[in-house]
């Protein structure tokens, strides 16, 4: 992939800045989710803050220590933390205790499956629960990351030197899938068809599974930290440079031998993306604070938040695609309805 350059500040874009609703949560934000109307602030510590559309905030508190990782299926959030605790949170903020580490590990990473199973790990340990059957594997390196299949109930798991594709209640399931680094967060196409993953590198890397054929996704200045599919599933939004990168996976061959399409360059760092769940729309957050909205097909964008503020630290919308949410790191955000 070519380096990407980007392109000066455009003075004429199309400004909505003045219709979000501030939302001031006085605590640090690491992601933002929707669960029912209510947009979930996670903090780094402790607390889910709620926001409701007319930007009323309640506060529950879900753990005890830090919150190291968040899945959510717009139903509930489940976490994991730093007390080796899993716990859920539903829309009514209701919290429930799922696992507890036996020895009290973090729980690095976790991923909720549509049908309500859910996954968690803690060291090299992978484990699932679906029902009232809980099915644990060990990989060979500490977890990076978690990611349910869309279809049937297969786990991805990231770790060092690449990834472990898993059906939990199949024995002697687990197929790898190898490439040399450490691979962090990973995530399935909607399809079904294609799996990556992010790496400790700057860089992605992705397999076709009908023949595990690779697909390298280099380029990047910096580590890709949020990945959002598109609507329709045909690209991968990545954040990690100045612009947000789009990768084509509509043809059988996803984004082998093609070059990604680059949106919205700022002279800033992109630091998370969320895609619209119905256009072929998509909000992207900056290091300098901005929050743009850009339609993909052409490019267009509006400034939802100038800049000037700390990082974008999470960006979500609701189901319908009418409410936008999102946050800065020192938890100041807002909402935006369409």
């Amino acid at each position: 992939m070519k380096e990407f350059s980007p392109a000066p500040e455009s003075a004429s874009i199309v400004s909505v800045t003045d219709r979000v609703k501030p939302v001031a949560l006085g605590m640090g934000v690491t992601s933002v989710h929707f669960l029912g109307p209510r947009a979930a602030f996670v903090g780094g510590e402790e607390n889910v803050a709620f926001v409701d559309d007319k930007g009323d905030v309640t506060t529950v508190a879900v753990h005890s220590g830090g919150i190291l990782s968040v899945a959510s299926d717009g139903k509930r959030l489940v976490m994991g933390g730093d007390d080796g605790k899993v716990v859920s949170v539903d829309a009514k903020g209701e919290v429930t205790l799922l696992a507890t580490d036996p020895k009290r590990r973090w729980i690095d990473a976790v991923a909720l499956h549509p049908d309500g199973a859910y996954a968690w790990s803690a060291g090299k340990t992978a484990t699932v629960k679906s029902g009232k059957a809980e099915k644990s594997l060990d990989v060979p390196s500490t977890v990076g990351g978690l990611g349910f299949a869309p279809k049937g109930l297969r786990l991805a798991i990231a770790h060092y030197n690449g990834a472990t594709l898993w059906f939990p209640n199949m024995e002697g399931s687990a197929e790898f899938l190898p490439w040399a680094g450490s691979h962090l967060g990973v995530t399935f196409s909607p399809d079904n068809k294609f799996l990556v993953t992010s790496m400790h590198e700057a860089a992605l890397h992705g397999w076709r599974l009908a023949d595990n054929r690779h697909m390298r996704m280099t380029g990047y200045p910096g580590r890709v930290r949020s990945m959002s599919w598109s609507a329709g599933g045909k690209g991968l939004a990545t954040s990690g440079a100045d612009t947000v990168i789009i990768w084509p996976f509509a043809t059988k061959d996803g984004p082998m031998g093609k070059e990604p399409a680059m949106l919205a360059p700022l002279q800033a760092r992109v630091s998370v993306v969320a895609c619209h769940p119905k256009n072929d729309i998509l909000a992207c957050g900056y290091a300098d604070g901005t929050v743009l909205m850009v339609r993909m097909e052409d490019g267009a964008e509006i400034l939802v938040r100038r800049n000037g503020a700390p990082p974008v630290a999470g960006l979500a919308w609701n189901a319908k695609g009418t409410l936008l949410a999102f946050a800065h790191e020192n938890g100041d955000g807002g909402l935006l309805e369409l």
